[in-house]
Protein backbone atom coordinates (compact mmCIF):
# COMPACT_ATOMS: atom_id res chain seq x y z
CA UNK A 1 0.00 0.00 0.00
CA UNK A 2 1.02 3.38 -1.05
CA UNK A 3 2.62 5.44 1.87
CA UNK A 4 0.57 8.77 2.42
CA UNK A 5 2.08 11.66 2.31
CA UNK A 6 1.75 15.62 4.12
CA UNK A 7 3.37 18.69 3.05
CA UNK A 8 3.02 21.20 5.42
CA UNK A 9 2.81 25.34 4.96
CA UNK A 10 3.81 27.78 7.86
CA UNK A 11 5.65 24.68 9.50
CA UNK A 12 6.50 26.19 12.31
CA UNK A 13 7.71 23.96 14.95
CA UNK A 14 6.92 20.95 13.01
CA UNK A 15 3.53 19.89 14.88
CA UNK A 16 1.98 18.52 11.97
CA UNK A 17 4.81 16.94 10.29
CA UNK A 18 5.59 15.22 13.65
CA UNK A 19 1.86 14.35 14.14
CA UNK A 20 1.99 12.68 10.97
CA UNK A 21 4.73 10.60 11.78
CA UNK A 22 3.08 9.17 14.81
CA UNK A 23 -0.19 8.71 13.13
CA UNK A 24 1.95 6.82 9.99
CA UNK A 25 2.05 9.85 7.55
CA UNK A 26 4.89 10.86 5.96
CA UNK A 27 6.18 14.38 5.47
CA UNK A 28 7.67 14.81 2.26
CA UNK A 29 7.99 19.03 2.58
CA UNK A 30 7.07 22.17 4.54
CA UNK A 31 7.21 25.80 4.04
CA UNK A 32 8.70 28.63 6.70
CA UNK A 33 10.16 31.76 6.80
CA UNK A 34 11.30 31.78 10.52
CA UNK A 35 15.14 30.99 10.34
CA UNK A 36 15.18 29.60 13.83
CA UNK A 37 11.77 27.41 13.51
CA UNK A 38 13.75 26.14 10.31
CA UNK A 39 16.55 25.01 12.21
CA UNK A 40 14.47 23.36 14.72
CA UNK A 41 13.22 21.23 11.84
CA UNK A 42 15.95 20.56 9.81
CA UNK A 43 17.60 19.16 12.66
CA UNK A 44 14.66 17.07 14.03
CA UNK A 45 13.05 16.28 10.66
CA UNK A 46 15.94 16.21 7.96
CA UNK A 47 14.10 13.88 5.32
CA UNK A 48 11.73 16.55 4.80
CA UNK A 49 12.28 19.27 1.99
CA UNK A 50 12.33 22.59 3.14
CA UNK A 51 10.83 25.69 1.04
CA UNK A 52 10.80 28.86 2.36
CA UNK A 53 8.78 31.66 0.96
CA UNK A 54 5.15 30.55 0.29
CA UNK A 55 4.49 33.70 -2.21
CA UNK A 56 7.51 31.94 -4.03
CA UNK A 57 5.61 28.11 -4.46
CA UNK A 58 4.29 26.96 -7.45
CA UNK A 59 1.92 23.84 -6.67
CA UNK A 60 2.69 22.60 -10.26
CA UNK A 61 5.98 22.04 -9.10
CA UNK A 62 5.62 20.76 -5.42
CA UNK A 63 5.95 16.99 -5.13
CA UNK A 64 2.18 15.63 -5.30
CA UNK A 65 1.12 14.61 -1.16
CA UNK A 66 -2.30 13.62 -0.21
CA UNK A 67 -2.54 16.16 2.83
CA UNK A 68 -1.50 19.96 2.93
CA UNK A 69 -1.81 21.27 5.76
CA UNK A 70 -1.35 24.89 6.97
CA UNK A 71 -2.06 26.89 10.28
CA UNK A 72 -2.12 30.69 8.41
CA UNK A 73 -0.77 33.23 10.32
CA UNK A 74 -3.65 34.35 12.75
CA UNK A 75 -2.38 37.49 13.78
CA UNK A 76 -4.87 39.85 12.09
CA UNK A 77 -7.56 37.81 13.22
CA UNK A 78 -7.19 36.88 16.92
CA UNK A 79 -8.20 38.83 19.34
CA UNK A 80 -5.46 40.12 20.54
CA UNK A 81 -4.21 41.37 17.50
CA UNK A 82 -5.65 44.26 16.04
CA UNK A 83 -8.42 42.54 14.29
CA UNK A 84 -7.88 43.84 10.43
CA UNK A 85 -9.07 40.56 9.22
CA UNK A 86 -8.11 38.11 6.40
CA UNK A 87 -7.53 40.37 4.30
CA UNK A 88 -4.73 41.59 6.89
CA UNK A 89 -1.06 41.80 6.24
CA UNK A 90 -0.07 38.33 7.82
CA UNK A 91 -3.46 36.62 7.51
CA UNK A 92 -4.13 37.41 3.66
CA UNK A 93 -1.56 34.23 3.22
CA UNK A 94 -4.65 32.09 3.46
CA UNK A 95 -5.08 33.07 -0.05
CA UNK A 96 -1.60 32.18 -1.01
CA UNK A 97 -2.37 28.55 0.68
CA UNK A 98 -5.52 28.01 -1.59
CA UNK A 99 -3.72 28.85 -4.52
CA UNK A 100 -0.82 26.36 -4.35
CA UNK A 101 -3.53 23.88 -3.50
CA UNK A 102 -5.46 25.06 -6.62
CA UNK A 103 -2.14 24.47 -8.59
CA UNK A 104 -1.41 20.92 -7.11
CA UNK A 105 -4.78 19.47 -7.96
CA UNK A 106 -4.81 21.27 -11.73
CA UNK A 107 -0.99 19.31 -12.46
CA UNK A 108 -2.51 15.84 -10.68
CA UNK A 109 -5.89 16.25 -12.46
CA UNK A 110 -8.09 17.14 -9.34
CA UNK A 111 -6.18 13.99 -7.58
CA UNK A 112 -3.31 15.47 -4.78
CA UNK A 113 -4.34 16.84 -2.25
CA UNK A 114 -7.27 14.59 -1.59
CA UNK A 115 -7.38 16.51 2.39
CA UNK A 116 -6.15 19.73 3.72
CA UNK A 117 -6.51 21.23 7.31
CA UNK A 118 -6.24 24.02 8.59
CA UNK A 119 -5.95 25.88 11.60
CA UNK A 120 -6.51 28.53 13.51
CA UNK A 121 -7.71 30.93 15.76
CA UNK A 122 -11.50 30.94 17.21
CA UNK A 123 -11.06 34.76 16.44
CA UNK A 124 -11.75 33.75 12.77
CA UNK A 125 -15.55 33.26 13.40
CA UNK A 126 -16.14 36.63 14.53
CA UNK A 127 -13.46 38.26 12.27
CA UNK A 128 -14.90 41.01 9.96
CA UNK A 129 -18.83 40.61 11.02
CA UNK A 130 -18.49 36.85 10.58
CA UNK A 131 -17.60 37.35 6.58
CA UNK A 132 -13.51 35.85 7.07
CA UNK A 133 -14.70 32.35 8.15
CA UNK A 134 -17.80 32.46 5.54
CA UNK A 135 -14.71 33.57 2.84
CA UNK A 136 -12.48 30.77 4.39
CA UNK A 137 -15.00 28.33 3.26
CA UNK A 138 -16.31 29.72 0.35
CA UNK A 139 -12.44 28.99 -1.20
CA UNK A 140 -12.03 25.63 0.15
CA UNK A 141 -15.15 24.69 -1.31
CA UNK A 142 -14.24 26.04 -4.30
CA UNK A 143 -11.12 24.07 -5.00
CA UNK A 144 -13.50 21.58 -5.74
CA UNK A 145 -16.59 23.49 -7.08
CA UNK A 146 -16.52 27.01 -8.09
CA UNK A 147 -19.72 27.62 -8.80
CA UNK A 148 -20.61 27.12 -4.68
CA UNK A 149 -21.60 30.33 -2.65
CA UNK A 150 -21.44 29.28 1.02
CA UNK A 151 -24.44 31.15 3.62
CA UNK A 152 -22.31 33.67 5.66
CA UNK A 153 -23.32 34.20 9.66
CA UNK A 154 -22.69 36.87 12.19
CA UNK A 155 -22.00 34.17 14.72
CA UNK A 156 -20.90 30.83 13.58
CA UNK A 157 -21.00 27.97 16.04
CA UNK A 158 -18.20 25.90 16.99
CA UNK A 159 -18.58 22.51 14.68
CA UNK A 160 -19.96 22.61 11.77
CA UNK A 161 -19.83 20.53 8.23
CA UNK A 162 -20.57 21.33 4.53
CA UNK A 163 -21.69 18.29 2.56
CA UNK A 164 -20.97 18.86 -1.36
CA UNK A 165 -21.52 17.19 -4.55
CA UNK A 166 -18.64 14.31 -4.35
CA UNK A 167 -16.73 16.44 -1.31
CA UNK A 168 -16.78 17.40 2.08
CA UNK A 169 -15.80 20.41 4.71
CA UNK A 170 -16.68 20.46 8.08
CA UNK A 171 -14.77 22.51 11.45
CA UNK A 172 -14.57 22.20 15.06
CA UNK A 173 -12.91 23.67 17.89
CA UNK A 174 -10.46 21.87 19.86
CA UNK A 175 -8.86 22.50 23.18
CA UNK A 176 -5.64 21.42 23.99
CA UNK A 177 -6.94 21.01 27.83
CA UNK A 178 -9.40 18.13 26.85
CA UNK A 179 -6.85 16.42 24.39
CA UNK A 180 -3.80 15.50 26.87
CA UNK A 181 -1.31 18.63 27.62
CA UNK A 182 -2.12 20.93 30.94
CA UNK A 183 -2.46 24.07 28.76
CA UNK A 184 -6.09 26.10 27.76
CA UNK A 185 -5.64 26.10 24.06
CA UNK A 186 -9.02 26.72 21.31
CA UNK A 187 -8.23 26.54 17.75
CA UNK A 188 -10.40 25.85 14.87
CA UNK A 189 -9.11 22.57 13.09
CA UNK A 190 -11.02 22.70 9.52
CA UNK A 191 -10.94 19.27 7.33
CA UNK A 192 -11.73 19.68 3.38
CA UNK A 193 -11.91 16.07 2.02
CA UNK A 194 -12.22 16.90 -1.91
CA UNK A 195 -13.01 13.08 -3.10
CA UNK A 196 -15.53 11.85 -0.14
CA UNK A 197 -17.82 12.99 2.52
CA UNK A 198 -15.47 12.00 5.43
CA UNK A 199 -14.89 15.21 6.90
CA UNK A 200 -17.60 15.58 9.02
CA UNK A 201 -16.40 11.80 10.25
CA UNK A 202 -13.15 12.28 11.06
CA UNK A 203 -13.88 15.14 13.07
CA UNK A 204 -16.84 14.08 14.70
CA UNK A 205 -16.78 10.44 14.75
CA UNK A 206 -13.35 9.54 14.64
CA UNK A 207 -12.34 8.75 18.46
CA UNK A 208 -11.71 5.46 19.12
CA UNK A 209 -12.15 4.10 15.34
CA UNK A 210 -8.96 5.92 13.91
CA UNK A 211 -7.01 3.80 17.36
CA UNK A 212 -7.23 6.95 19.49
CA UNK A 213 -9.30 7.47 22.31
CA UNK A 214 -8.75 9.51 25.62
CA UNK A 215 -7.10 6.83 27.44
CA UNK A 216 -4.42 6.81 24.57
CA UNK A 217 -2.90 10.50 25.85
CA UNK A 218 -2.40 9.98 29.06
CA UNK A 219 1.02 9.40 27.96
CA UNK A 220 1.25 13.13 26.80
CA UNK A 221 -0.17 14.36 30.40
CA UNK A 222 2.42 12.70 32.15
CA UNK A 223 5.15 13.91 30.05
CA UNK A 224 3.69 17.47 29.48
CA UNK A 225 2.65 17.38 33.33
CA UNK A 226 6.41 17.84 34.52
CA UNK A 227 8.09 21.13 35.38
CA UNK A 228 11.47 21.77 34.27
CA UNK A 229 13.83 21.21 35.89
CA UNK A 230 12.26 20.36 39.23
CA UNK A 231 9.65 17.60 40.22
CA UNK A 232 6.27 17.95 40.19
CA UNK A 233 3.27 18.37 37.96
CA UNK A 234 2.50 20.98 35.33
CA UNK A 235 0.46 23.66 37.49
CA UNK A 236 -2.64 22.81 39.51
CA UNK A 237 -3.73 26.24 40.50
CA UNK A 238 -3.86 29.02 37.57
CA UNK A 239 -4.37 32.88 37.87
CA UNK A 240 -6.89 33.93 35.00
CA UNK A 241 -7.06 37.84 34.06
CA UNK A 242 -10.38 38.85 33.83
CA UNK A 243 -9.44 42.25 33.74
CA UNK A 244 -9.18 45.16 36.09
CA UNK A 245 -7.83 43.60 39.48
CA UNK A 246 -9.90 40.40 38.98
CA UNK A 247 -8.81 37.23 38.86
CA UNK A 248 -9.97 33.96 38.69
CA UNK A 249 -8.73 30.88 40.21
CA UNK A 250 -8.73 27.79 38.13
CA UNK A 251 -7.53 24.25 38.98
CA UNK A 252 -5.46 21.83 35.86
CA UNK A 253 -6.09 24.33 33.54
CA UNK A 254 -4.26 27.39 32.52
CA UNK A 255 -5.32 30.31 29.59
CA UNK A 256 -4.13 29.34 26.20
CA UNK A 257 -0.46 30.04 25.03
CA UNK A 258 -0.40 32.82 22.44
CA UNK A 259 1.76 34.01 19.86
CA UNK A 260 0.88 37.70 20.84
CA UNK A 261 0.06 38.47 24.86
CA UNK A 262 0.14 41.01 27.01
CA UNK A 263 -1.01 39.49 29.84
CA UNK A 264 0.24 35.76 29.87
CA UNK A 265 -0.78 33.37 33.01
CA UNK A 266 0.87 32.71 35.97
CA UNK A 267 1.05 28.71 37.11
CA UNK A 268 1.45 27.44 40.56
CA UNK A 269 1.74 23.90 41.46
CA UNK A 270 1.58 22.08 44.73
CA UNK A 271 4.23 21.89 45.75
CA UNK A 272 4.91 23.93 42.42
CA UNK A 273 2.67 26.13 41.01
CA UNK A 274 1.91 28.49 38.00
CA UNK A 275 0.66 31.92 37.96
CA UNK A 276 -0.88 34.11 34.79
CA UNK A 277 1.21 36.89 34.73
CA UNK A 278 0.30 40.65 33.77
CA UNK A 279 3.02 42.63 33.21
CA UNK A 280 0.98 45.78 31.89
CA UNK A 281 -0.55 46.28 35.61
CA UNK A 282 0.91 44.24 37.91
CA UNK A 283 -1.93 41.68 37.61
CA UNK A 284 -2.18 38.01 38.58
CA UNK A 285 -4.00 35.03 38.29
CA UNK A 286 -3.77 31.70 39.99
CA UNK A 287 -2.80 29.48 41.05
CA UNK A 288 -3.47 27.32 37.84
CA UNK A 289 -3.07 23.63 36.98
CA UNK A 290 -3.41 24.24 33.67
CA UNK A 291 -1.69 27.00 31.81
CA UNK A 292 -2.67 29.80 30.00
CA UNK A 293 -2.27 29.62 25.83
CA UNK A 294 1.56 30.02 25.08
CA UNK A 295 2.12 33.11 23.00
CA UNK A 296 4.86 34.32 20.72
CA UNK A 297 6.13 37.33 23.04
CA UNK A 298 6.97 35.12 26.22
CA UNK A 299 10.78 35.54 26.81
CA UNK A 300 10.98 39.48 25.77
CA UNK A 301 10.71 40.59 28.71
CA UNK A 302 8.15 42.85 30.95
CA UNK A 303 6.99 40.24 33.24
CA UNK A 304 5.05 38.38 30.33
CA UNK A 305 5.03 35.03 30.69
CA UNK A 306 3.91 32.93 33.43
CA UNK A 307 5.41 32.58 36.92
CA UNK A 308 6.23 29.09 38.49
CA UNK A 309 6.23 29.23 42.54
CA UNK A 310 8.60 26.22 43.65
CA UNK A 311 8.00 25.68 47.58
CA UNK A 312 6.48 23.71 50.30
CA UNK A 313 2.79 22.98 50.47
CA UNK A 314 2.60 22.80 53.96
CA UNK A 315 2.21 26.54 54.21
CA UNK A 316 -0.20 27.17 51.10
CA UNK A 317 -1.60 30.67 50.48
CA UNK A 318 -4.19 32.19 48.55
CA UNK A 319 -3.98 34.75 46.21
CA UNK A 320 -5.77 38.48 47.24
CA UNK A 321 -7.87 41.13 45.92
CA UNK A 322 -5.82 43.86 47.45
CA UNK A 323 -7.73 47.23 47.17
CA UNK A 324 -6.86 50.54 48.67
CA UNK A 325 -8.65 52.58 51.05
CA UNK A 326 -9.64 55.99 51.00
CA UNK A 327 -7.58 55.92 54.66
CA UNK A 328 -4.31 54.83 52.81
CA UNK A 329 -4.79 50.80 54.19
CA UNK A 330 -5.71 48.45 51.72
CA UNK A 331 -8.76 46.11 52.57
CA UNK A 332 -8.26 42.48 51.85
CA UNK A 333 -11.04 40.32 50.27
CA UNK A 334 -11.12 36.86 49.59
CA UNK A 335 -8.52 35.58 51.26
CA UNK A 336 -7.06 32.82 53.65
CA UNK A 337 -4.84 33.46 56.38
CA UNK A 338 -2.28 30.57 56.81
CA UNK A 339 0.79 32.10 58.20
CA UNK A 340 0.95 35.98 59.67
CA UNK A 341 4.03 36.28 56.71
CA UNK A 342 4.24 36.00 53.22
CA UNK A 343 5.92 36.90 49.84
CA UNK A 344 4.41 38.81 47.18
CA UNK A 345 5.67 38.81 43.52
CA UNK A 346 6.45 42.28 42.56
CA UNK A 347 5.84 43.62 39.01
CA UNK A 348 9.28 45.17 38.46
CA UNK A 349 10.32 41.76 37.04
CA UNK A 350 13.74 41.36 38.93
CA UNK A 351 14.43 38.37 41.09
CA UNK A 352 17.27 38.02 43.70
CA UNK A 353 20.08 36.07 42.28
CA UNK A 354 18.18 35.44 38.99
CA UNK A 355 20.12 36.25 35.33
CA UNK A 356 16.68 36.36 33.45
CA UNK A 357 14.93 38.73 35.42
CA UNK A 358 12.19 37.55 37.31
CA UNK A 359 10.34 38.18 40.43
CA UNK A 360 11.38 40.21 43.34
CA UNK A 361 9.81 39.45 46.98
CA UNK A 362 8.58 41.75 49.51
CA UNK A 363 7.44 40.92 53.16
CA UNK A 364 3.78 41.40 54.04
CA UNK A 365 3.25 41.75 57.58
CA UNK A 366 -0.78 42.21 58.43
CA UNK A 367 -2.56 43.76 61.36
CA UNK A 368 -5.03 42.13 64.28
CA UNK A 369 -7.59 43.66 62.82
CA UNK A 370 -6.21 41.74 59.10
CA UNK A 371 -7.52 44.58 57.31
CA UNK A 372 -4.65 46.82 56.61
CA UNK A 373 -0.96 45.92 56.56
CA UNK A 374 2.42 47.72 56.50
CA UNK A 375 5.13 46.65 53.46
CA UNK A 376 8.69 46.09 54.46
CA UNK A 377 11.83 44.60 52.37
CA UNK A 378 13.07 41.43 52.52
CA UNK A 379 16.85 41.15 52.60
CA UNK A 380 17.49 39.44 49.13
CA UNK A 381 14.71 42.07 47.44
CA UNK A 382 15.95 43.02 44.03
CA UNK A 383 14.21 45.66 42.14
CA UNK A 384 11.61 48.04 43.99
CA UNK A 385 7.54 47.56 45.12
CA UNK A 386 6.24 51.04 46.21
CA UNK A 387 4.01 50.43 49.08
CA UNK A 388 1.67 53.09 48.16
CA UNK A 389 0.97 51.14 44.96
CA UNK A 390 -2.57 51.02 44.18
CA UNK A 391 -2.25 47.51 43.04
CA UNK A 392 -0.66 44.63 44.76
CA UNK A 393 0.59 41.18 43.36
CA UNK A 394 -0.59 37.82 44.57
CA UNK A 395 0.29 36.59 48.06
CA UNK A 396 2.40 33.66 48.51
CA UNK A 397 3.75 31.38 50.40
CA UNK A 398 7.24 32.63 52.51
CA UNK A 399 9.04 29.59 51.43
CA UNK A 400 8.15 29.58 48.03
CA UNK A 401 10.92 30.65 45.14
CA UNK A 402 9.24 32.21 42.31
CA UNK A 403 10.78 32.02 39.06
CA UNK A 404 9.34 31.92 35.05
CA UNK A 405 7.76 29.40 33.25
CA UNK A 406 10.89 27.75 31.31
CA UNK A 407 11.24 26.91 27.25
CA UNK A 408 10.95 23.18 27.93
CA UNK A 409 8.14 23.94 30.00
CA UNK A 410 6.07 24.67 27.05
CA UNK A 411 7.68 22.22 24.66
CA UNK A 412 5.44 19.91 27.13
CA UNK A 413 2.69 22.16 27.39
CA UNK A 414 2.35 21.97 23.70
CA UNK A 415 3.19 18.17 23.43
CA UNK A 416 6.19 17.59 21.77
CA UNK A 417 9.22 16.28 23.72
CA UNK A 418 11.71 18.45 25.57
CA UNK A 419 14.62 18.15 23.98
CA UNK A 420 12.80 19.30 20.55
CA UNK A 421 15.50 22.15 20.22
CA UNK A 422 18.33 20.87 21.89
CA UNK A 423 21.63 20.38 19.79
CA UNK A 424 20.75 22.59 16.93
CA UNK A 425 24.25 23.72 16.36
CA UNK A 426 26.39 23.14 13.74
CA UNK A 427 30.06 23.05 14.74
CA UNK A 428 32.04 23.43 11.02
CA UNK A 429 29.35 24.55 8.71
CA UNK A 430 30.07 23.40 5.06
CA UNK A 431 29.89 25.39 2.08
CA UNK A 432 26.08 24.31 1.38
CA UNK A 433 25.43 24.84 5.00
CA UNK A 434 26.13 28.68 4.51
CA UNK A 435 24.67 28.88 1.36
CA UNK A 436 21.26 27.36 2.40
CA UNK A 437 21.14 29.74 5.61
CA UNK A 438 22.24 32.45 3.52
CA UNK A 439 18.99 32.21 1.65
CA UNK A 440 17.02 31.73 4.33
CA UNK A 441 18.28 34.64 6.42
CA UNK A 442 17.75 36.88 2.80
CA UNK A 443 14.46 34.81 2.40
CA UNK A 444 13.09 36.34 6.12
CA UNK A 445 14.79 39.71 5.70
CA UNK A 446 12.67 40.27 2.24
CA UNK A 447 9.40 39.29 3.41
CA UNK A 448 9.47 41.12 6.78
CA UNK A 449 10.26 44.03 4.24
CA UNK A 450 13.10 44.83 6.39
CA UNK A 451 15.27 47.71 5.08
CA UNK A 452 18.70 46.00 7.35
CA UNK A 453 21.36 44.17 5.66
CA UNK A 454 21.81 40.30 4.51
CA UNK A 455 23.72 38.92 6.94
CA UNK A 456 27.30 38.39 6.08
CA UNK A 457 29.05 34.87 5.76
CA UNK A 458 30.80 35.52 9.37
CA UNK A 459 27.28 36.19 10.99
CA UNK A 460 25.57 33.22 9.34
CA UNK A 461 28.48 31.32 10.49
CA UNK A 462 28.70 32.11 14.24
CA UNK A 463 24.33 31.64 13.85
CA UNK A 464 25.02 28.33 13.20
CA UNK A 465 27.58 27.55 15.88
CA UNK A 466 25.37 29.10 18.28
CA UNK A 467 21.59 28.89 17.01
CA UNK A 468 19.95 28.64 20.40
CA UNK A 469 17.98 31.42 22.19
CA UNK A 470 15.30 31.38 24.66
CA UNK A 471 13.17 33.98 23.23
CA UNK A 472 13.47 32.17 19.73
CA UNK A 473 11.82 28.93 21.13
CA UNK A 474 9.52 30.85 23.11
CA UNK A 475 8.21 32.75 19.82
CA UNK A 476 8.04 29.49 18.68
CA UNK A 477 5.74 27.64 20.66
CA UNK A 478 3.61 30.31 21.12
CA UNK A 479 2.99 30.18 17.50
CA UNK A 480 2.89 26.43 17.37
CA UNK A 481 -0.10 23.79 17.31
CA UNK A 482 -0.87 21.51 20.19
CA UNK A 483 0.70 18.14 18.79
CA UNK A 484 -2.15 15.73 20.46
CA UNK A 485 -4.99 18.09 18.50
CA UNK A 486 -3.09 17.57 14.91
CA UNK A 487 -2.85 13.81 15.97
CA UNK A 488 -6.28 13.14 16.63
CA UNK A 489 -7.34 15.00 13.49
CA UNK A 490 -4.50 13.45 11.26
CA UNK A 491 -5.13 9.72 13.12
CA UNK A 492 -8.69 10.08 11.98
CA UNK A 493 -7.81 10.77 8.05
CA UNK A 494 -5.91 7.97 7.94
CA UNK A 495 -8.26 6.13 9.36
CA UNK A 496 -10.65 6.84 6.57
CA UNK A 497 -8.12 7.09 3.78
CA UNK A 498 -7.27 3.94 4.05
CA UNK A 499 -10.65 2.39 4.58
CA UNK A 500 -11.44 3.80 0.96
CA UNK A 501 -7.96 2.06 -0.46
CA UNK A 502 -9.56 -1.01 0.16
Amino acid sequence: MEPIKLGSLFSGSGGFELGGLLAGIVPVWNSEIEPFPIRVTTKRLPSVKHYGDIVTLDGHELEPVDIITFGSPCTDMSIAGKREGLEGKQSVLFHQAIRIIKEMREDTNGRYPRYIVWENVPGAFPSNKGEDFRTVLEEICRIRDAAVSVAGSAKWQPAGCILGDGYSVAWRVLDAQYWGVPQRRKRIYLVADFDGQSAGTILFESEGLSGYSAESFRTWQSAAGRLAPGPGTAGTVCLNDQGGIRMDVTEERTNTLRAEAHHPPIIITLPESVFENHGADARYKGPLSVTPSLTARYGTGGNNQPLVLQGSDEERCRTYDVRQTSDGTRNMRNHVYESNTCRCVDRSGNVPGSNQGGIAVVELTYSASKNSHFTRAAKEVAGSLVATDYKDPPLINSKARVRRLMPAECARLQGFPDWWCSHLETGNPSEEDIRFWSGVFETHRKALGKTTKPKTRNQIIKWLKEPYRDSSEYKMWGNGVALPCVYFVLAGIVYFFRKTQK
